[in-house]
């Protein structure tokens, strides 16, 4: 009874005013705690372990495509690859020029087998330059510069640069048959033999 007694002498807008300073408070508290949390990982966080940033490094991937003539090796893409006549056994005879027109396969990374291809059959060489070019049962891979689309065989049975480049087949050896896709695509090369046997040849030219 004497408390409120008391309250009741104390003014009508005093009495309003305590709770109202101490909601105030409240909320001035949980404001300043709310700020002080930690937010969202910002855009230079480190990424997770095993996120796509440590997935994004790959080989070199040989692999293999039915075409007309057989089957023969391509890269992971689908590019056609071949082998030269003039090369020895793991060793590669073209650079310059020639380099520029049948550019060496790079071997990156880990070199990984797929479809027909062997894994066994893979290797690498270093190059004059420094730079690592794929094999393939000893033999130096290259693309052709006219190709440009994945199963193109345009560098089949072309003699540039004094040997003739062949499609390579799933066991390492060159295939010497002509190919459609190369036919519909563009002429034979000058001076090639490109309807040659259909079967495919082993050992070096």
């Amino acid at each position: 009874m004497k408390i409120r007694s008391l309250l009741a002498r104390v003014p009508v807008p005093v009495q309003l005013g305590v709770p109202l300073a101490s909601a105030l408070l409240l909320t001035a508290a949980c404001s300043s705690a709310a700020s002080t949390s930690p937010g969202p990982a910002s855009a230079s966080s480190p990424p997770a372990a095993g996120s796509s940033a440590s997935a994004s490094t790959t080989g070199t991937v040989i692999t293999t495509h039915a075409g007309s003539a057989g089957t023969f090796l391509t890269d992971g893409s689908g590019r056609t690859v071949y082998l030269w006549a003039k090369d020895g056994m793991n060793m590669s005879a073209c650079s310059g020029a020639c380099a520029a027109a049948w550019p060496p396969v790079p071997a990156t990374g880990t070199l990984t087998a797929a479809g027909g291809a062997k894994a066994s059959d893979l290797g690498t060489i270093t190059r004059s330059d420094g730079t690592r070019q794929a094999t393939y049962d000893g033999h130096p891979l290259y693309y052709f510069v006219g190709d440009s689309a994945a199963g193109q065989t345009n560098g089949q049975g072309s003699d540039n640069f004094g040997a003739k480049w062949w499609l390579v087949g799933p066991s390492g050896a060159q295939i010497t048959g002509s190919d459609t896709a190369s036919a519909a695509n563009a002429p034979a090369p000058a001076g090639s033999a490109a309807a040659g046997s259909s079967n495919a040849a082993g050992g070096w030219s």
